[in-house]
């Protein structure tokens, strides 16, 4: 379609406009069917009925749900999608008229265009979708199918079934989705020693999606053996796949629901054309972000740069190696398309010319049409999507590194060049870029406990937000609760199942707030050391909450005896660490110095602190480093009653060193802003404990407000005024 470039902000708003309001208005305009279990459910509403049953224990019901929840997104993408062709015809005399029609009548006959395909996409997805079913889900239940977790559920739901095929499929298509996840990999182990599960049986139940990751795999292990005849016809593959699952995402990101821009504030005078340019330029950014998200890798958290020239530059060596001149010209012309300027692939193209000697201009030698029309069309939505950060204050980050400079407005283009020139200068006169701590602690405030004195402050640690507090717990307070370790915490992580989560030359045990009243109650542990183990958890937020002066309320999130011994005769060169450096709240990656914010990582974790009880050890040291997780800041050797504390955040990598003999004891503490993330085993140890007529210390107690079910984290228990809304639901039991 020709744009007006002077109406960009009314017109090219249209399509999308009408297709969301459509979509949000679909439940009063379609009439009512008679047969409305034959529609397709909310699935959503059917993945969190199936978790309800889950925790509910009961199995059957969870698997029915949860297997519901998974075929019903799919078919929901069918039926988008084939809507969609349905319809992309519809209006098409109308889009004919937009270039031939005085500028007086343009906007009647797009809008004409647009309406036509809207009532048609309308209609269509009525007769297949409940009027529920068609509104967006959350962004949070999009996480959750991201990452496969209702495979999570359902791998545990199958085994309680004693179907155990099924179990070990739905862990495996878990498990190649979090390659990381340690409890899902003994999971599997164990699913192999079963009787009645073979090989055949650890399937990946998404494979449908990761066709183009098959091909990519078996194109490069074709290479590696010289079998260039198959490594060309799989690389051919691969790029037809990757080009279909693009267009793919970005049919689903005009068909699917919109939402509509946020009110930047009341000083804002956004009015209804500039929403409208600010939903379709939503939409363009949708359509962009498919190249990231089909070049990711599952298991992966970032994307494969340049996936597609990638895969063309080795297709056309794979075909000129396997003799296929004519078809090395082709895909090298496309390629060229890309990276026009590019010294190697322009002596190549030289190459294969005079290989040719004179039919190189055939109409089989052309760059392939499918790469051009993907190629236009990327540019047009990049010029777009420019326009806006120039003109409009819309945000774009390009996903592509071979977007043509001339693409950018010359405005952008000379403020990146001065960002660019004033980095440079910093690096020449050796500045160091200092590193800002946006968790909102403010470090240097009281210490409100008689006896507890300040020993390292930032300046001593060479860091932003730590500190180390001395005389926390008395000699006494430390002998008790080593004891309690000793009688008490189980090998492993102590509530996930982990014997050696981090080096198999130390054991680790570990004992939570929870198991230590329950032990209490049986009789097998000091009631008094359950309840001093529960209070130094509050003894220590509120140290921690006057010293770094947080604005907020502070919850404590999770509490966690954890001893660590070395293993004796397993010393001899080792190498490795006691706990791998690492950031609390986000995942480190020291190859770019990123952190990111996302899961698995524990996000919602605002403080960490650690109280140690002994030092009759060697090592274990706790140590902060860069985030090249090599350049170490600073140390901390462990002694009674010593309390590291320290914001969660990228400012603060840290590890701890080998124990190569003796056992290290201590408490780690993570804290939270935020109340829906807090620590639920506190309140119901807290709950036991009023059962019995006791009372435990409490500073600064809060009303609860919501249910003090036990919960394995907080992400899987939510206050009771949530449990009905479309909200986020993680953290079911994987191991067995």
């Amino acid at each position: 379609m020709a744009l007006h470039y002077e109406r960009f902000t009314v017109y090219v708003a249209f399509p999308v406009v009408i297709l969301v309001f459509f979509n949000f208005t679909v439940g009063v305009l379609v009439s009512g069917s008679s047969n409305v279990l034959s529609l397709l459910q909310p699935y959503d509403f059917l993945y969190y009925s199936g978790v309800r049953a889950y925790y509910g224990e009961e199995w059957g019901k969870a698997a029915e749900l949860l297997e519901k929840s998974i075929v019903t997104k799919e078919a929901l993408l069918r039926v988008r999608r084939q809507c969609y062709d349905d319809c992309v015809a519809a209006g098409r005399d109308a889009l004919n008229k937009l270039d031939s029609e005085d500028n007086s009548l343009w906007d009647l006959w797009a809008l004409d265009w647009i309406q036509q395909k809207a009532e048609c996409l309308r209609f269509c997805m009525g007769r297949s979708i409940t009027r529920t079913g068609q509104l967006p889900v959350s962004t949070d239940i999009e996480y959750e199918f991201s990452i496969r977790n209702p495979y999570n559920f359902l791998q545990v739901t199958y085994y309680k079934l004693e179907k155990l095929q099924k179990a070990a499929s739905a862990a495996h298509t878990y498990f190649v989705a979090n390659p990381s996840h340690l409890e899902m990999r003994n999971n599997i182990e164990k699913y192999r020693r079963m009787e009645g599960v073979t090989e055949d049986n650890f399937l990946d139940r998404e494979i449908e999606n990761e066709k183009h990751w098959v091909l990519y795999d078996a194109a490069l292990q074709h290479e590696a053996s010289s079998d260039w005849v198959q490594a060309a016809e799989k690389w051919r593959a691969c790029v037809k796949e990757t080009l279909r699952q693009i267009e793919e995402c970005r049919v689903q990101c005009e068909v699917s629901p919109q939402r509509l821009p946020e009110d930047r504030g009341e000083d804002s005078v956004d009015g209804a054309f500039e929403k409208a340019a600010a939903l379709s330029l939503s939409l363009l950014s949708c359509r962009q972000s498919c190249v990231p998200q089909i070049a990711t890798r599952p298991g992966r958290i970032s994307a494969q740069e340049d996936f597609l020239p990638t895969q063309l530059e080795h297709l056309h060596i794979a075909q000129f190696k396997a003799g296929d001149v004519s078809g090395a010209l082709q895909t090298l012309r496309s390629f060229l398309l890309f990276y026009p300027s590019d010294k190697g692939s322009l002596e190549n193209l030289q190459l294969y010319y005079e290989t040719l000697e004179g039919v190189a201009e055939s109409q089989d030698t052309q760059p392939a049409q499918e790469i051009v029309r993907y190629i236009n069309h990327s540019l047009q939505e990049k010029k777009l999507l420019y326009f806006g950060m120039e003109s409009l204050d819309f945000n774009f980050i390009d996903p592509d590194l071979w977007t043509p400079e001339d693409v950018v407005p010359e405005s952008l283009r000379e403020k990146w060049r001065a960002e660019k020139e004033t980095i440079n200068e910093k690096i020449e006169k050796g500045e160091q870029h200092e590193e800002v701590d946006d968790s909102g602690f403010f470090s240097g405030g009281l210490v409100p406990q008689v006896g507890v004195t300040i020993t390292k402050d930032d300046e001593a640690l060479n860091g932003t937000n730590r500190v180390v507090l001395d005389g926390v717990m008395t000699e006494k307070e430390c002998d008790n609760i080593l004891q309690l370790a000793t009688v008490a915490a189980s090998l492993g992580d102590g509530y996930r199942g982990r014997r050696s989560p981090h080096t198999p030359h130390e054991t680790f045990e570990g004992l939570t707030v929870l198991r230590a009243v329950k032990l209490a109650q049986d009789g097998l542990v000091n009631q008094s050391d359950a309840k001093l183990l529960h209070e130094l958890g509050e003894r220590t937020r509120v140290l921690l909450h006057s010293y770094f002066r947080s604005p907020s309320g502070l919850f404590i999130a999770f509490t966690h005896l954890v001893c660590r011994s070395a293993i004796a005769g397993d010393q001899e060169g080792r190498m490795d660490l006691s706990h791998p450096v690492h950031v609390d709240n986000c995942l480190l990656e020291p190859e770019t110095n990123q952190c990111w914010r996302e899961p698995p990582a524990f996000i919602h974790r605002d403080l960490s602190a650690i109280l140690y009880l002994n030092d009759k050890f060697d090592g274990g040291e706790l140590f902060f480093t860069k985030r090249d997780a090599k350049t170490v800041t600073a140390r901390v050797k462990p002694r009674c009653g010593r309390l590291v504390g320290f914001s969660s955040g990228p400012v603060n990598p840290h590890g701890v060193t080998a124990v190569t003999s003796g056992r290290r004891c201590a408490l780690a503490l993570w804290f939270t802003k935020e109340k829906l993330y807090r620590d639920m085993e506190r309140e119901e140890a807290e709950a036991m404990w009023s059962v019995d007529g006791q009372s435990v210390l409490k500073k600064d107690e809060e009303e609860p407000d919501g249910s003090s079910t036990a919960g394995r984290n907080a992400r899987s228990r939510a206050p009771k005024e949530r449990s009905r809304e479309r909200g986020r639901v993680t953290g079911g039991k994987d191991e067995l």
